[in-house]
């Protein structure tokens, strides 16, 4: 739902008495939207806070990534409650009321880095994961929106950090090639790359495979590891909250089975268990000294990992577009109260 501004006559927004009563709330300075339009949809927060844009500026960070089709990321903090800001850019020379709904960046901003989805204004892609991976609130963490944005197709590694290398003294650059540093393909969720650095950043494991095919000798697909050595033979498994059905379950003991039948060593860590890096840590360690560490020649077992094909998934991605600007076009979020 678009905030409007008061109408005296109460046709295309309420009147000033009606403003100041219970139907309608406030989204921003002489902007409103009526009282029970849903506060818990990023789209709402973003279309709200888009609506004071100045001429020129745009939706960015996170907002952006999330029309652009990021939907991982939905404006929340760690706790998964608190609300994050939207971040608004508005270049140099913009000028707005700013408060605690919205992030303010006067950085500099050119015609050709803005664009619409279903008529808000936002930064393009590769602009708008910039900005969100420099605002996100740790390294790590801008490690993983950025592997969200790449795994939802709306850019690749290769274009941002092309960005980034195009603009260097730009504020928090170094946590933006720290990013695309360690970023990487086919990430299935934030927490499975928070687990992914913890392997490699803490627990010094060599660069991991990410959701790579494992095979038997015969060439029977044993399953998709979430993270896989290669040199040790461990798989590492995320467990997150589609794991706890009693389906998922037998299904990943079976799978392990299977793993664990062709000499690989298997291991498993929960959300619960990434809030004590320590313990993660020390699990990983232990499942590495028990790993077998053999030869290619002498495994019964073969990864086969998926190139890299970002440009390819950009691509479909793009043919995507469209249909997915329809499919929101259609949603609640986006129509202006009567």
């Amino acid at each position: 739902m678009a905030p409007v501004p008061v109408d005296p006559q109460g046709l295309t927004g309420p009147t000033p008495g009606a403003a100041r009563g219970p139907r309608w709330r406030v989204t921003s300075h002489g902007l409103y939207v009526p009282a029970n339009t849903p506060t818990g949809v990023p789209e709402q927060r973003i279309i709200e806070q888009s609506a004071r844009l100045p001429p020129g500026g745009a939706a960015t960070g996170w907002a952006a990534c999330r029309l652009h089709g990021a939907n991982f990321l939905d404006g929340l903090g760690a706790d998964g409650l608190a609300e994050v800001p939207v971040p608004l850019a508005i270049g140099p020379t913009g000028n707005i009321r700013d408060d605690a709904r919205v992030t303010i960046s006067r950085e500099r901003l050119t015609p050709d880095e803005v664009t619409r989805v279903v008529g808000i204004p936002v930064t393009r892609a590769e602009r708008a994961v910039f900005d969100a991976v420099r605002l996100a609130r740790t390294d790590r963490d801008a490690v993983a929106v950025l592997d969200t944005c790449v795994a939802a197709g709306i850019t690749s590694i290769e274009r941002v950090s092309t960005y980034v290398d195009r603009h260097p003294g730009w504020k928090r650059i170094a946590r933006a090639r720290f990013a695309c540093l360690h970023a990487r393909e086919r990430a299935k969720s934030l927490a499975e790359t928070a687990l992914r650095l913890i392997a490699e950043l803490d627990a010094g494991l060599p660069r991991l495979h990410v959701n790579c095919p494992v095979h038997d000798r015969s060439g029977r697909l044993l399953g998709l590891a979430d993270l896989l050595d290669e040199e040790a033979g461990l798989v590492i498994e995320f467990d997150g909250a589609d794991h706890r059905s009693r389906r998922q379950h037998t299904r990943d003991t079976r799978r392990d089975e299977d793993m664990r039948g062709v000499e690989l060593e298997v291991t498993r860590v929960t959300g619960t268990d990434l809030r004590d890096t320590g313990l993660v840590v020390g699990r990983l360690q232990r499942a590495r000294s028990r790993a077998r560490f053999l030869p290619p020649g002498q495994r019964r077992w073969e990864a086969r990992p998926v190139p890299d094909c970002a440009e390819a998934e950009l691509r479909r991605a793009e043919v995507l577009a469209e249909v997915n600007a329809e499919m929101r076009a259609a949603q609640p979020w986006t129509q202006r109260p009567g």
